[in-house]
């Protein structure tokens, strides 16, 4: 140790075993630790080795024991004053982060690291590095993903709230005798959507693509509250595959005296084909609930879609369109056995 020689005596050893002990700080208990080891006659390589620490890390705290003792061994980092980074920080860099740039003056809607560091000691007057930045965004639970296309409800927000809290209170005072569904149709694409995916480093995957795209349409039906699905399956999204599902749902529920449809206002829902449908002895018994224009997170059946598309369209590598509704299909059938068994665990 370059004539450094560290001794501790017998109630030394004792007060720092008892330090020990007690003690939370990890930091702290390696440098302790790193006393300790010297002070066994142990070699600078074999403590770094053993506390997986560098040499000049053991060296630097037998210097500074050496030279102030115990006092020596505690981080020395307070002595610069608070943190930058503190929860004042972080609950104005959560507000920054959640609006966008151009709002700040900048001449781009997306924010960068450096243009959040620079608005940041604009408002706070605390200037931090891209390192802090990276750990402040952490702490807030940022990340740096794709924001949701939307396009705004054209209602007034009382109409709408209104809308929306009728069917939350209708669903949530079923009859015995009554059943309810959200329903929306969802493409199929013979040629894949592409999706984020692990890939080792070098190496990017590849997705073949048909190259002449072909689709299919499911109109679909989720069951509340256990979200069972029933689908049909047509080459054309029109009135016809809308009616084909409504008559399934009549065929499903045959003592069902109404069944309740939640949907969206696509122009198939509306057609004088459908008015039709829904005057017919069978038809009666439906009642369709329109949800407010654009507002598809309402729709509880779209989360089904994405979970369709996250497990079986995306990347996927079929090379016709038989092989891929089979997929589907397939899918579709498990999610009913899962949710049907989810069900019954949580009654």
């Amino acid at each position: 140790m370059d004539g450094i020689v560290i001794c501790l005596g017998r109630s030394a050893k004792r007060r720092i075993a008892k330090k020990l002990r007690k003690m939370d700080d990890a930091a702290l208990v390696t440098r302790y630790l790193i006393v300790i080891n010297l002070d066994e006659g142990r070699s600078p390589t074999e403590i770094a080795t053993t506390l997986h620490v560098s040499r000049t890390t053991v060296y630097r705290v037998a210097w500074r024991f050496r030279d102030c003792g115990e006092a020596g061994l505690i981080d020395r980092r307070e002595e610069n004053g608070g943190r930058k980074v503190d929860e004042a920080y972080l609950a104005v860099l959560y507000d920054v982060v959640a609006s966008y740039a151009d709002e700040h003056g900048w001449q781009r809607p997306t924010w960068t690291q450096e243009m959040l560091i620079q608005t940041m000691e604009e408002k706070t007057g605390v200037k931090i590095g891209i390192a802090a930045m990276s750990r402040a965004l952490r702490t807030i639970g940022a990340r740096h993903g794709r924001p949701k296309p939307t396009v705004g409800c054209p209602w007034s927000k009382a109409a709408k709230t209104r809308r929306l809290n009728a069917i939350k209170k209708l669903l949530q005072n079923l009859p015995a005798d009554e059943v309810a569904y959200y329903e929306d149709e969802v493409d199929i694409h013979l040629n894949p959507k592409i999706g984020p995916d692990w890939m080792v480093c070098g190496q990017q995957k590849e997705v073949a693509t048909p190259g002449k795209n072909v689709k299919r349409y499911l109109a679909g039906a989720q069951r509340v509250p256990d979200k069972k699905m029933i689908w049909v399956e047509g080459e054309q999204k029109n009135s016809m595959l809308f009616i084909r599902l409504l008559w399934e749902l009549a065929k499903a529920h045959p003592g069902a005296r109404v069944i309740h449809v939640v949907l969206d206002n696509y122009s198939i829902h509306h057609t004088q084909q459908v008015e039709m449908t829904l005057k017919t002895p069978q038809g009666q018994r439906i009642k369709l609930h329109f949800l407010p224009p654009y507002c598809p997170d309402h729709n509880r059946i779209e989360r089904t879609w994405e979970d369709l598309h996250a497990n079986v369209t995306r990347n996927h590598r079929c090379q016709c369109m038989e092989q891929l509704m089979q997929q589907v299909h397939r899918y579709l059938r498990r999610h009913n056995q899962e949710t049907h068994q989810q069900y019954r665990n949580a009654a």
